[in-house]
């Protein structure tokens, strides 16, 4: 956790200004993301500038990288966070397996009827993405 709150206070004026835009801070902003996934910690800004970035340089666009952007704000149900980033996901890529998967798998948590949700089995490629 140590390495995630210096990370994060490093990253922290970057996101306030001009340079949250820069495509040459996407390399660091995704470390901060794998960080976030090592260390069981969450930045939902980070992650949207990450995913704001991928929109302005498509060229840039990591499916892993997104794929933990998604992950992590679905253990943040039942905030928004889920809804948002997924607005910022191009429709190309979200069509695009695991990211499709992801998205079904939000929807069935964001509709709570555990009755119709598919085993957990079908999930466990994702969990070892992470």
């Amino acid at each position: 956790m140590v390495m995630f709150e210096q990370m994060r206070a490093n990253l922290g004026k970057l996101l306030k200004g001009i340079d949250r835009y820069n495509p040459g801070n996407l390399a660091t902003l995704e470390c901060y993301v794998e960080t976030q996934a090592k260390e069981n910690a969450y930045d939902l800004e980070a992650n949207l500038a990450v995913l704001k970035l991928y929109n302005f340089n498509p060229a840039f666009f990591q499916i892993t990288v997104t794929v933990q952007i998604l992950l992590k704000a679905l253990t943040n149900l039942p905030h928004t966070d889920f809804t948002l980033c997924k607005c910022m996901i191009d429709q190309a890529h979200q069509e695009e397996w695991p990211i499709q998967q992801i998205l079904y798998l939000g929807d069935l948590l964001e509709t709570l009827c555990p009755a119709s949700w598919p085993p957990p089995s079908n999930y466990r490629c994702l969990i070892k993405m992470c």
